[in-house]
């Protein structure tokens, strides 16, 4: 279960991208998380996801 709290979930997110996963595609298929959903909390606090750093800047 991922966190609802967007700052929180930047938090884990990024963790879980630099510790265990190549891409963002990974982590949600394997975390069965719904890309759209994620990205769009992120983005309410300015987060977009980097595919050259593979993490939300």
């Amino acid at each position: 279960m991922l966190p609802e709290d967007p700052v929180m979930l930047l938090s884990y997110v990024n963790l879980k991208l630099r510790d265990q996963y190549g891409n963002l595609e990974e982590l949600c298929d394997d975390l069965q998380a719904d890309r759209e959903k994620l990205t769009g909390k992120l983005a309410e606090i300015d987060y977009h996801y980097d595919e050259g750093r593979n993490q939300f800047v």
